[in-house]
């Protein structure tokens, strides 16, 4: 590819708001076809074993960690690619896109191990029910010593969408997703020629999924042409590039993972009062919130490497109008969020069965929880504009905040002082409190970096 085509880049020249819906708008789709699997997946295990829906929600944490260090090291080499390209370091971004495949190794080899020796021992701390665990340590052991293939392909995902290419990435996730739903039902219940497998069934499932979306964006990355390049040739490992990669994965990693603690630790505020319909309600609510969320992190998906590229071109006009652009799209999602929480919270709890007690706490709960929706819209994007700078730390401080130092504290402040049923409000103080928080980041940001800009 000639040095004359490569300045045609359209993250640093193409207007504004027609890029960030180009960009985004595939992973946006791609996103919310997850989340609907994710609702479907709970469905087809609960219809078959009520046992395995309990222990698939069991196994969650460790899930989640996995996709959190998947994700989160493949976001260091998307904010490193598209700002190499945005200098128009090309070399540099070449090696950092195959620095990122080498990473594959380390995060798989580590979920490997758990899924040998860890899964069982896990499993325990949980449940003594002898079938729950069974099921849990069926599904864990299969999704993690298969974790190769997730890896790999949010690998090559996110290195794409560092170029400005969201279509292929959208293709990779949906194949994945699309394949999943289909095999779910056949390996779950055993239907035509597919045994029963049960709860290993929907791991099976999974793995499968994971392993074509793989395959598939394997043959692209090395099939197609891209702006960057990944070659093994003469390949020597760079410490510089890897502690680049993981100045922003490391943050992001950990920046996904305590959402399960947050969880976790709500939950156990809601059984010491003894509500455990509240538990009932926030799994409830946690399902149906990702359609909500899951668009703006596609959205995220779409401006971190515009922000990411026009930052490394010193552009500050361009930088500016991707977060200006990415937060009114980001408040339009969010608000239609809210109008479907406060206008037919009832319809989505009856979606889950809701009788007359689950009613009674979740409609006030989904009105109230609500409320945070529109801080979080641009708490997101504050996010994401650091991850894209090479400011992966505030990122993360950001999320820590919202999940564990504020709302914790907050949420059982609150249930003791007024009770359980006030809980659902800690989740709108820590998004404002958050938001404040970016505020100040992003001042000390413009102050102190964005002058440097052109």
């Amino acid at each position: 590819m000639s040095n004359e085509v490569r300045t045609e880049n359209k993250m640093g020249t193409k207007p504004m708001l027609p890029l960030i819906l180009t960009m985004s708008l595939p992973a946006m789709f791609s996103m919310t076809i997850m989340a609907m699997y994710n609702v479907v997946d709970s469905i087809f295990i609960g219809n078959y074993d009520q046992a395995g829906l309990t222990a698939i929600s069991l196994a969650y944490p460790l899930q989640l960690f996995l996709i959190a260090a998947s994700v989160g090291t493949a976001i260091g080499v998307n904010s490193l690619v598209s700002r190499k390209l945005g200098e128009k370091d090309f070399n540099m971004a070449n090696s950092a896109a195959t620095h990122g495949l080498v990473t594959c190794l380390f995060t798989y080899a580590v979920f490997l191990l758990l899924g040998l020796f860890a899964v069982k021992p896990f499993m325990g701390l949980f449940t003594t029910d002898a079938h729950t665990a069974d099921c849990g340590v069926q599904y864990l052991t299969i999704v993690l010593c298969f974790s190769g293939f997730a890896t790999v392909q949010i690998m090559i995902e996110k290195t794409l969408q560092a170029t400005g290419n969201m279509i292929y990435p959208m293709l990779f996730q949906l194949l994945g997703a699309v394949v999943n739903i289909i095999f779910d039902p056949l390996m779950i219940f055993g239907i035509g020629i597919f045994p029963e497998f049960g709860v290993a069934g929907a791991a099976i499932a999974t793995v499968f999924g994971q392993f074509c979306g793989m395959i598939f964006s394997v043959i692209v990355l090395f099939k197609k042409n891209h702006e960057i390049k990944v070659s093994f040739k003469n390949f020597k490992l760079n410490g510089a590039i890897i502690k680049n990669i993981y100045a922003v994965g490391l943050p992001s990693i950990i920046m996904q993972s305590i959402g399960a603690v947050m969880m976790l630790g709500i939950n156990t505020i809601f059984m010491t009062a003894g509500s455990a319909v509240s538990v009932t309600v926030f799994g409830i609510y946690f399902k149906l919130q990702s359609f909500v969320f899951m668009p703006c992190f596609g959205l995220n998906q779409g401006v971190m490497p515009v922000i990411g590229y026009n930052y490394g071109a010193r552009n500050r006009k361009r930088v500016y109008s991707a977060l200006k652009w990415g937060l009114i799209i980001a408040v339009i999602i969010m608000s239609v969020g809210v109008l479907l929480m406060w206008l037919i919270p009832d319809v989505l709890i009856s979606m889950f069965g809701g009788g007359q007690e689950l009613m009674k706490v979740g409609v006030p709960a989904f009105k109230t929880v609500s409320l945070c929706f529109l801080p979080a819209a641009a708490g997101i994007l504050f996010t994401t504009l650091f991850q894209a700078v090479g400011k992966g730390v505030r990122s993360l401080l950001m999320s820590v905040c919202r999940q564990l130092v504020i709302l914790l504290p907050v949420a059982f402040i609150l249930a003791k002082t007024i009770g359980v049923s006030a809980v659902w409000y800690a989740f709108p103080i820590a998004e404002v409190g958050c938001l404040i928080l970016a505020i100040c980041f992003f001042l000390d940001l413009v102050r102190n970096d964005f002058k440097k800009l052109n």
